[in-house]
């Protein structure tokens, strides 16, 4: 299938982890855990995992375990038998058979009813199902991916979902961070939407100016990367130019950011993050050659190397 890890934008250090992980675990056979805030690209991660494995040629199928009544998910994953239930007019395939050396995506699987975690439990473990209406099992062939903005082990703990499973189903966990954790990611996702939405909205936006960056990067993103696609868009249906100003992003936004900067930092926490900021600028402005960026803020190349060090930049 056509996915490649570019497809997954970012810089930071977390982002890096999360690319190295998937690499490791893409072409193994283990059940991978993908974990993360809703809107933080779990399908992304679950798509590259499959796009880097053997199984690659074969089906990629997603379902959200939680938009769909008990009955309904039972039958699309698992299949059902002719006459089994009202409107089982004919036998029908589960995803689980319809992947067919493939991988399957369960995406929102706390969400999944306790009854069918039995079934899945023993579609993992015995690699066989059994359809709604049927009494002999089949074999399948298929690596299943899940994702969950839940803490499981919580849900483990409340009893609303098994142990055994999240066991089974956590060989390898995934972590995606927020947004809030990697702000050094949104100039390059501001850019990749920016050059996604042009042709889908007839608009020609060549970027956007700084300080609108600026503005963007230092609100919290409850939303992640969903979040901050919303807000491009909207702001490139209104916005005129060929780039992105201050002025133009919506103003709940703008008043965020002044909120924030106004009363959620203290001192110590505004200077170490003006300071990173400026670096940051600093190093875009010389190409990342830190010679020439320890030129430009004036200070050594010692000391620009301490502070990096200290301010944790990548």
């Amino acid at each position: 299938m056509e996915f490649h890890l570019n497809n997954i934008i970012g810089k930071s250090k977390a982002i890096r982890d999360v690319l190295e992980l998937v690499k490791k675990v893409a072409n193994t056979q283990a059940t991978v855990l993908i974990t993360g805030g809703s809107g933080t690209g779990k399908e992304l991660i679950a798509l590259a995992l499959h796009a880097l494995s053997d199984r690659r040629d074969k089906l990629f199928l997603p379902v959200n375990c939680g938009a769909l009544p008990e009955t309904l998910l039972e039958s699309l994953l698992f299949g059902h038998m002719k006459g089994s239930f009202t409107g089982a007019f004919a036998n029908q395939e589960g995803l689980f058979e319809k992947a067919k050396s493939g991988t399957i995506f369960l995406d929102e699987i706390g969400e999944i009813p306790q009854h069918l975690q039995v079934k899945l439990l023993r579609a993992l473990e015995a690699k066989e199902i059994l359809s709604i209406g049927s009494t002999t099992p089949r074999r399948i062939d298929v690596r299943v991916l899940a994702a969950t903005n839940r803490n499981l082990k919580d849900e483990v703990e409340a009893g609303r979902f098994r142990e055994d499973l999240f066991y089974r189903l956590n060989v390898m966990e995934i972590h995606i961070p927020p947004l809030s954790e990697r702000p050094e990611d949104i100039p390059l996702l501001v850019d990749h939407f920016i050059k996604r939405h042009n042709p889908e909205l007839k608009r020609n936006f060549q970027g956007i100016e700084e300080d609108a960056v600026q503005v963007l990067m230092s609100l919290p993103w409850k939303g992640n990367v969903r979040e901050l696609d919303n807000v491009i868009e909207h702001t490139m249906i209104l916005a005129e130019g060929e780039r992105i100003r201050l002025k133009d992003l919506p103003a709940s936004i703008v008043a965020s950011s002044q909120t924030r900067a106004a009363f959620t930092f203290n001192l110590k926490d505004a200077l170490r993050q003006f300071e990173k900021k400026h670096i940051l600028r600093a190093l875009e402005q010389a190409g990342q050659d830190r010679k020439e960026a320890a030129r430009l803020l004036d200070i050594s190349l010692s000391s620009l190397y301490r502070k990096i060090e200290e301010l944790e930049i990548n």
